[in-house]
Protein backbone atom coordinates (compact mmCIF):
# COMPACT_ATOMS: atom_id res chain seq x y z
CA UNK A 1 0.00 0.00 0.00
CA UNK A 2 2.86 2.40 0.78
CA UNK A 3 4.43 1.70 -2.62
CA UNK A 4 1.16 2.41 -4.42
CA UNK A 5 0.68 5.66 -2.50
CA UNK A 6 4.22 6.74 -3.35
CA UNK A 7 3.48 6.16 -7.03
CA UNK A 8 0.23 8.15 -6.76
CA UNK A 9 1.64 11.07 -4.75
CA UNK A 10 5.44 11.19 -5.12
CA UNK A 11 5.58 14.74 -3.69
CA UNK A 12 4.10 13.73 -0.30
CA UNK A 13 6.43 12.14 2.22
CA UNK A 14 4.66 9.75 4.58
CA UNK A 15 5.78 6.74 6.59
CA UNK A 16 4.19 3.32 6.37
CA UNK A 17 2.83 3.56 9.93
CA UNK A 18 1.31 6.99 9.32
CA UNK A 19 -0.33 5.79 6.11
CA UNK A 20 -1.73 2.71 7.86
CA UNK A 21 -3.13 4.91 10.65
CA UNK A 22 -4.88 7.15 8.15
CA UNK A 23 -6.41 4.19 6.33
CA UNK A 24 -7.55 2.74 9.67
CA UNK A 25 -9.16 6.07 10.61
CA UNK A 26 -11.04 6.27 7.30
CA UNK A 27 -12.33 2.72 7.63
CA UNK A 28 -13.27 3.14 11.27
CA UNK A 29 -15.14 6.44 10.87
CA UNK A 30 -17.13 5.13 7.84
CA UNK A 31 -16.53 8.27 5.79
CA UNK A 32 -17.07 6.27 2.58
CA UNK A 33 -19.33 3.29 2.11
CA UNK A 34 -18.21 0.03 0.47
CA UNK A 35 -19.32 1.02 -3.04
CA UNK A 36 -17.54 4.37 -2.83
CA UNK A 37 -14.33 2.74 -1.61
CA UNK A 38 -14.48 0.22 -4.45
CA UNK A 39 -14.99 3.00 -7.02
CA UNK A 40 -12.09 5.05 -5.62
CA UNK A 41 -9.84 2.01 -5.62
CA UNK A 42 -10.62 1.18 -9.24
CA UNK A 43 -10.05 4.79 -10.29
CA UNK A 44 -6.82 5.24 -8.33
CA UNK A 45 -4.88 2.10 -9.15
CA UNK A 46 -5.11 2.19 -13.00
CA UNK A 47 -4.29 5.92 -13.06
CA UNK A 48 -1.03 5.34 -11.19
CA UNK A 49 -0.09 2.60 -13.62
CA UNK A 50 -0.85 4.81 -16.63
CA UNK A 51 1.26 7.63 -15.20
CA UNK A 52 4.13 5.28 -14.57
CA UNK A 53 3.80 3.99 -18.16
CA UNK A 54 3.82 7.47 -19.65
CA UNK A 55 6.80 8.64 -17.64
CA UNK A 56 8.77 5.49 -18.41
CA UNK A 57 7.87 5.51 -22.08
CA UNK A 58 9.26 8.99 -22.89
CA UNK A 59 12.96 8.17 -22.71
CA UNK A 60 12.36 4.89 -24.50
CA UNK A 61 11.01 6.67 -27.59
CA UNK A 62 14.30 8.42 -28.21
CA UNK A 63 16.59 5.62 -27.24
CA UNK A 64 14.79 2.33 -27.97
CA UNK A 65 11.75 2.79 -30.21
CA UNK A 66 11.41 -0.96 -30.71
CA UNK A 67 10.44 -1.52 -27.10
CA UNK A 68 7.55 0.97 -26.88
CA UNK A 69 4.85 -1.68 -27.35
CA UNK A 70 6.34 -3.90 -24.67
CA UNK A 71 6.54 -0.96 -22.25
CA UNK A 72 2.89 -0.10 -22.88
CA UNK A 73 1.69 -3.67 -22.39
CA UNK A 74 3.62 -4.36 -19.18
CA UNK A 75 1.46 -2.29 -16.75
CA UNK A 76 -1.70 -4.19 -17.79
CA UNK A 77 -0.56 -7.32 -15.95
CA UNK A 78 0.74 -5.28 -13.00
CA UNK A 79 -2.63 -3.54 -12.71
CA UNK A 80 -4.40 -6.82 -12.03
CA UNK A 81 -1.87 -7.89 -9.41
CA UNK A 82 -1.79 -4.50 -7.68
CA UNK A 83 -5.58 -4.43 -7.67
CA UNK A 84 -5.80 -7.69 -5.72
CA UNK A 85 -2.89 -6.74 -3.47
CA UNK A 86 -4.49 -3.42 -2.58
CA UNK A 87 -7.79 -5.12 -1.68
CA UNK A 88 -6.04 -7.71 0.44
CA UNK A 89 -4.02 -5.06 2.26
CA UNK A 90 -7.18 -3.10 3.02
CA UNK A 91 -8.80 -6.22 4.47
CA UNK A 92 -5.73 -6.94 6.61
CA UNK A 93 -5.65 -3.37 7.91
CA UNK A 94 -9.34 -3.56 8.75
CA UNK A 95 -8.79 -6.85 10.61
CA UNK A 96 -5.84 -5.34 12.46
CA UNK A 97 -7.98 -2.36 13.49
CA UNK A 98 -10.77 -4.66 14.73
CA UNK A 99 -8.26 -6.72 16.71
CA UNK A 100 -6.76 -3.64 18.34
CA UNK A 101 -10.17 -2.29 19.32
CA UNK A 102 -11.25 -5.66 20.77
CA UNK A 103 -8.07 -6.04 22.85
CA UNK A 104 -8.35 -2.50 24.24
CA UNK A 105 -12.02 -3.07 25.04
CA UNK A 106 -11.35 -6.40 26.78
CA UNK A 107 -8.57 -4.99 28.95
CA UNK A 108 -10.95 -2.45 30.51
CA UNK A 109 -13.85 -4.90 30.97
CA UNK A 110 -14.28 -7.01 34.14
CA UNK A 111 -14.58 -10.77 33.73
CA UNK A 112 -18.26 -10.86 34.69
CA UNK A 113 -19.13 -8.18 32.11
CA UNK A 114 -17.44 -9.84 29.16
CA UNK A 115 -19.78 -10.84 26.32
CA UNK A 116 -20.52 -14.52 25.87
CA UNK A 117 -18.55 -15.86 22.90
CA UNK A 118 -20.76 -17.89 20.56
CA UNK A 119 -19.93 -21.24 19.05
CA UNK A 120 -18.77 -20.57 15.49
CA UNK A 121 -18.87 -22.95 12.57
CA UNK A 122 -15.62 -24.72 11.67
CA UNK A 123 -15.71 -23.50 8.07
CA UNK A 124 -12.78 -22.68 5.83
CA UNK A 125 -13.56 -18.97 5.96
CA UNK A 126 -13.61 -18.85 9.76
CA UNK A 127 -10.37 -20.82 10.00
CA UNK A 128 -8.77 -18.47 7.48
CA UNK A 129 -9.69 -15.48 9.66
CA UNK A 130 -8.15 -17.17 12.72
CA UNK A 131 -4.96 -17.95 10.76
CA UNK A 132 -4.80 -14.34 9.52
CA UNK A 133 -4.96 -12.96 13.07
CA UNK A 134 -2.27 -15.33 14.37
CA UNK A 135 0.74 -13.27 13.14
CA UNK A 136 -0.82 -10.07 14.51
CA UNK A 137 -0.92 -11.53 18.04
CA UNK A 138 2.83 -12.03 18.28
CA UNK A 139 3.50 -8.40 19.23
CA UNK A 140 0.81 -8.34 21.90
CA UNK A 141 1.73 -11.69 23.42
CA UNK A 142 5.45 -10.93 23.57
CA UNK A 143 4.67 -7.71 25.46
CA UNK A 144 2.36 -9.49 27.90
CA UNK A 145 3.46 -9.16 31.52
CA UNK A 146 1.36 -11.79 33.28
CA UNK A 147 -1.16 -14.55 32.76
CA UNK A 148 -4.18 -12.27 33.16
CA UNK A 149 -2.99 -9.98 30.38
CA UNK A 150 -2.33 -12.95 28.11
CA UNK A 151 -5.84 -14.24 28.73
CA UNK A 152 -7.23 -10.77 28.00
CA UNK A 153 -5.35 -10.64 24.69
CA UNK A 154 -6.63 -14.06 23.63
CA UNK A 155 -10.21 -13.15 24.54
CA UNK A 156 -9.89 -9.92 22.57
CA UNK A 157 -8.63 -11.89 19.57
CA UNK A 158 -11.59 -14.28 19.83
CA UNK A 159 -13.94 -11.31 20.07
CA UNK A 160 -12.34 -9.78 16.98
CA UNK A 161 -12.84 -13.02 15.02
CA UNK A 162 -16.53 -13.09 15.96
CA UNK A 163 -16.97 -9.50 14.81
CA UNK A 164 -15.12 -10.04 11.55
CA UNK A 165 -17.17 -13.09 10.57
CA UNK A 166 -20.40 -11.43 11.71
CA UNK A 167 -21.25 -13.80 14.56
CA UNK A 168 -24.01 -12.75 16.95
CA UNK A 169 -22.64 -11.59 20.31
CA UNK A 170 -24.54 -11.28 23.56
CA UNK A 171 -24.46 -7.68 24.80
CA UNK A 172 -25.98 -8.43 28.25
CA UNK A 173 -22.80 -10.01 29.63
CA UNK A 174 -22.34 -13.51 30.98
CA UNK A 175 -25.05 -13.32 33.64
CA UNK A 176 -26.14 -16.60 35.19
CA UNK A 177 -29.50 -15.54 36.58
CA UNK A 178 -32.85 -16.13 34.96
CA UNK A 179 -34.75 -13.41 33.15
CA UNK A 180 -36.67 -11.03 35.44
CA UNK A 181 -39.56 -10.61 33.01
CA UNK A 182 -42.80 -11.79 34.65
CA UNK A 183 -45.72 -12.87 32.42
CA UNK A 184 -48.69 -10.54 32.42
CA UNK A 185 -51.12 -13.29 33.41
CA UNK A 186 -49.03 -14.09 36.49
CA UNK A 187 -49.07 -10.43 37.51
CA UNK A 188 -52.86 -10.37 37.20
CA UNK A 189 -53.23 -13.52 39.30
CA UNK A 190 -50.93 -12.13 41.99
CA UNK A 191 -53.03 -8.95 42.11
CA UNK A 192 -56.18 -11.07 42.52
CA UNK A 193 -54.56 -13.00 45.36
CA UNK A 194 -53.56 -9.77 47.11
CA UNK A 195 -57.09 -8.34 46.81
CA UNK A 196 -58.66 -11.60 48.01
CA UNK A 197 -56.40 -11.71 51.07
CA UNK A 198 -57.25 -8.10 51.90
CA UNK A 199 -60.96 -8.92 51.58
CA UNK A 200 -60.58 -11.98 53.86
CA UNK A 201 -58.99 -9.76 56.48
CA UNK A 202 -61.92 -7.30 56.35
CA UNK A 203 -64.50 -10.12 56.61
CA UNK A 204 -62.73 -11.62 59.62
CA UNK A 205 -62.67 -8.20 61.28
CA UNK A 206 -66.43 -7.80 60.72
CA UNK A 207 -67.12 -11.29 62.06
CA UNK A 208 -65.10 -10.39 65.16
CA UNK A 209 -67.40 -7.43 65.87
CA UNK A 210 -65.64 -4.54 64.08
CA UNK A 211 -68.46 -2.43 62.60
CA UNK A 212 -66.58 0.60 61.35
CA UNK A 213 -68.06 2.20 58.24
CA UNK A 214 -65.14 1.19 56.02
CA UNK A 215 -65.36 -2.44 57.14
CA UNK A 216 -69.14 -2.53 56.69
CA UNK A 217 -68.85 -1.00 53.21
CA UNK A 218 -66.28 -3.66 52.20
CA UNK A 219 -68.50 -6.49 53.50
CA UNK A 220 -71.46 -5.22 51.50
CA UNK A 221 -69.30 -5.08 48.38
CA UNK A 222 -68.22 -8.70 49.05
CA UNK A 223 -71.86 -9.85 49.05
CA UNK A 224 -72.94 -7.66 46.13
CA UNK A 225 -75.26 -9.54 43.76
CA UNK A 226 -75.92 -12.45 46.15
CA UNK A 227 -79.13 -11.25 47.86
CA UNK A 228 -77.37 -11.46 51.24
CA UNK A 229 -78.16 -8.75 53.77
CA UNK A 230 -76.12 -7.92 56.84
CA UNK A 231 -79.32 -8.00 58.95
CA UNK A 232 -80.03 -11.68 58.23
CA UNK A 233 -79.83 -14.01 61.24
CA UNK A 234 -77.40 -16.40 59.49
CA UNK A 235 -74.96 -13.69 58.42
CA UNK A 236 -72.12 -15.29 60.42
CA UNK A 237 -72.52 -18.53 58.48
CA UNK A 238 -72.57 -16.57 55.23
CA UNK A 239 -69.38 -14.81 56.26
CA UNK A 240 -67.67 -18.14 57.00
CA UNK A 241 -68.75 -19.57 53.63
CA UNK A 242 -67.52 -16.48 51.81
CA UNK A 243 -64.13 -16.62 53.59
CA UNK A 244 -63.75 -20.32 52.75
CA UNK A 245 -64.63 -19.62 49.09
CA UNK A 246 -61.98 -16.91 48.87
CA UNK A 247 -59.38 -19.18 50.49
CA UNK A 248 -60.09 -21.93 47.95
CA UNK A 249 -59.74 -19.45 45.10
CA UNK A 250 -56.39 -18.27 46.48
CA UNK A 251 -55.20 -21.88 46.72
CA UNK A 252 -56.25 -22.57 43.09
CA UNK A 253 -54.50 -19.44 41.82
CA UNK A 254 -51.38 -20.29 43.82
CA UNK A 255 -51.27 -23.82 42.39
CA UNK A 256 -51.50 -22.41 38.87
CA UNK A 257 -48.47 -20.20 39.49
CA UNK A 258 -46.62 -23.06 41.19
CA UNK A 259 -47.20 -25.43 38.24
CA UNK A 260 -45.88 -22.81 35.82
CA UNK A 261 -42.81 -22.13 38.00
CA UNK A 262 -41.95 -25.83 38.32
CA UNK A 263 -42.39 -26.45 34.61
CA UNK A 264 -40.30 -23.38 33.71
CA UNK A 265 -37.56 -24.46 36.12
CA UNK A 266 -37.42 -27.97 34.64
CA UNK A 267 -37.31 -26.58 31.12
CA UNK A 268 -34.50 -24.13 31.89
CA UNK A 269 -32.48 -26.77 33.75
CA UNK A 270 -32.80 -29.24 30.85
CA UNK A 271 -31.62 -26.63 28.36
CA UNK A 272 -28.80 -25.58 30.65
CA UNK A 273 -27.71 -29.21 31.08
CA UNK A 274 -27.42 -29.58 27.31
CA UNK A 275 -25.50 -26.35 26.80
CA UNK A 276 -23.51 -25.68 29.99
CA UNK A 277 -23.42 -28.38 32.65
CA UNK A 278 -21.01 -26.43 34.82
CA UNK A 279 -23.44 -23.54 35.21
CA UNK A 280 -26.25 -25.97 36.04
CA UNK A 281 -24.34 -27.67 38.84
CA UNK A 282 -23.22 -24.30 40.14
CA UNK A 283 -26.81 -23.03 40.23
CA UNK A 284 -27.89 -26.12 42.17
CA UNK A 285 -25.32 -25.51 44.91
CA UNK A 286 -26.31 -23.73 48.06
CA UNK A 287 -25.34 -20.05 48.17
CA UNK A 288 -22.14 -19.45 50.07
CA UNK A 289 -22.40 -17.17 53.09
CA UNK A 290 -19.47 -14.79 53.06
CA UNK A 291 -18.19 -13.08 56.16
CA UNK A 292 -18.94 -9.44 56.77
CA UNK A 293 -16.03 -8.71 59.10
CA UNK A 294 -12.83 -6.84 58.30
CA UNK A 295 -10.48 -8.34 55.73
CA UNK A 296 -7.23 -9.67 57.28
CA UNK A 297 -4.01 -8.16 56.07
CA UNK A 298 -1.15 -10.06 54.48
CA UNK A 299 0.91 -10.39 57.67
CA UNK A 300 -1.97 -11.96 59.62
CA UNK A 301 -2.72 -14.36 56.79
CA UNK A 302 0.91 -15.52 56.53
CA UNK A 303 1.14 -15.90 60.30
CA UNK A 304 -2.04 -17.96 60.45
CA UNK A 305 -0.98 -20.48 57.80
CA UNK A 306 2.57 -20.58 59.13
CA UNK A 307 1.21 -21.59 62.54
CA UNK A 308 -0.60 -24.52 60.89
CA UNK A 309 2.06 -25.79 58.49
CA UNK A 310 5.44 -24.60 59.73
CA UNK A 311 5.28 -25.25 63.47
CA UNK A 312 6.33 -28.77 64.60
CA UNK A 313 3.60 -30.71 66.39
CA UNK A 314 4.00 -33.85 68.51
CA UNK A 315 1.23 -36.36 67.90
CA UNK A 316 0.48 -39.53 69.84
CA UNK A 317 1.31 -41.93 67.04
CA UNK A 318 0.35 -45.57 67.27
CA UNK A 319 2.56 -48.55 66.37
CA UNK A 320 0.87 -48.87 62.98
CA UNK A 321 2.57 -45.65 61.81
CA UNK A 322 5.98 -47.31 62.13
CA UNK A 323 4.79 -50.20 59.96
CA UNK A 324 3.56 -47.78 57.28
CA UNK A 325 6.81 -45.81 57.45
CA UNK A 326 8.91 -48.96 56.95
CA UNK A 327 6.77 -49.98 53.98
CA UNK A 328 7.13 -46.55 52.35
CA UNK A 329 10.89 -46.33 52.91
CA UNK A 330 11.66 -48.10 49.65
CA UNK A 331 9.46 -45.85 47.49
CA UNK A 332 11.45 -43.66 45.13
CA UNK A 333 10.53 -39.96 45.43
CA UNK A 334 8.83 -38.47 42.40
CA UNK A 335 10.96 -36.33 40.15
CA UNK A 336 10.12 -32.61 40.00
CA UNK A 337 7.50 -31.85 37.39
CA UNK A 338 8.62 -29.54 34.58
CA UNK A 339 5.88 -28.25 32.29
CA UNK A 340 7.00 -27.79 28.69
CA UNK A 341 5.21 -26.13 25.77
CA UNK A 342 4.67 -29.58 24.25
CA UNK A 343 2.85 -30.70 27.41
CA UNK A 344 0.53 -27.70 27.29
CA UNK A 345 -0.07 -28.13 23.56
CA UNK A 346 -0.93 -31.81 24.04
CA UNK A 347 -3.31 -31.05 26.90
CA UNK A 348 -5.07 -28.35 24.88
CA UNK A 349 -5.22 -30.56 21.78
CA UNK A 350 -7.15 -33.29 23.60
CA UNK A 351 -9.58 -30.85 25.25
CA UNK A 352 -13.08 -30.48 23.73
CA UNK A 353 -13.55 -27.38 21.62
CA UNK A 354 -16.78 -25.97 23.02
CA UNK A 355 -17.06 -27.25 26.57
CA UNK A 356 -18.27 -24.66 29.06
CA UNK A 357 -15.45 -22.15 29.70
CA UNK A 358 -14.22 -20.91 33.04
CA UNK A 359 -14.57 -17.47 34.57
CA UNK A 360 -12.68 -15.87 31.67
CA UNK A 361 -15.25 -17.11 29.11
CA UNK A 362 -12.58 -18.43 26.71
CA UNK A 363 -13.29 -21.78 25.05
CA UNK A 364 -10.63 -24.37 24.25
CA UNK A 365 -11.16 -23.75 20.53
CA UNK A 366 -9.49 -20.36 20.78
CA UNK A 367 -6.52 -21.80 22.67
CA UNK A 368 -6.08 -24.26 19.82
CA UNK A 369 -6.54 -21.64 17.09
CA UNK A 370 -4.24 -18.92 18.40
CA UNK A 371 -0.90 -20.72 18.44
CA UNK A 372 1.35 -17.66 18.14
CA UNK A 373 3.91 -18.29 20.91
CA UNK A 374 1.41 -18.12 23.75
CA UNK A 375 2.28 -21.35 25.51
CA UNK A 376 5.67 -20.03 26.61
CA UNK A 377 3.94 -17.09 28.25
CA UNK A 378 1.49 -19.35 30.02
CA UNK A 379 4.24 -21.60 31.31
CA UNK A 380 6.42 -18.69 32.45
CA UNK A 381 3.57 -17.21 34.47
CA UNK A 382 2.68 -20.58 36.01
CA UNK A 383 6.30 -21.23 37.00
CA UNK A 384 6.59 -17.76 38.57
CA UNK A 385 3.45 -18.38 40.60
CA UNK A 386 4.76 -21.76 41.73
CA UNK A 387 8.09 -20.22 42.80
CA UNK A 388 6.34 -17.52 44.84
CA UNK A 389 4.10 -20.11 46.49
CA UNK A 390 7.11 -22.26 47.39
CA UNK A 391 8.90 -19.26 48.91
CA UNK A 392 5.90 -18.42 51.08
CA UNK A 393 5.54 -22.02 52.24
CA UNK A 394 9.22 -22.24 53.13
CA UNK A 395 9.00 -19.11 55.24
Amino acid sequence: MHRLFTELEPSITVTEQNLADRVRYILRSNIFDGAELERLRREAVPSSNENATTEGAVPQVAEQPAHVDAAENTPVVADSNDDGTFTQELEIEQMRSTLEEAIVETRSTPLENRPRLPRIALSKRNRAVVRALNPMLVTYLEASRDLCETDSILFGAALAVCRIIGAKLSTAGRTTGQSSAIPAWRTRIEERIAKARALIGRLICFRSGNTRPRIVRTVRMAFAGTNVSLSQPDIMQKLTERIDDLKQRIAAWGKRIRRYTERSTRFNQNRLFQSDQKRLYKSLERPMVSGTGPVPNQADTVAFWRSLWSEPVNHSEGPWTEVVASQCAGITPMDPVTITPDDVAEAVRRAPNWKSPGLDGLHHYWLKGFVAKKYNNYITCCNKFKMKFDVVMEQ
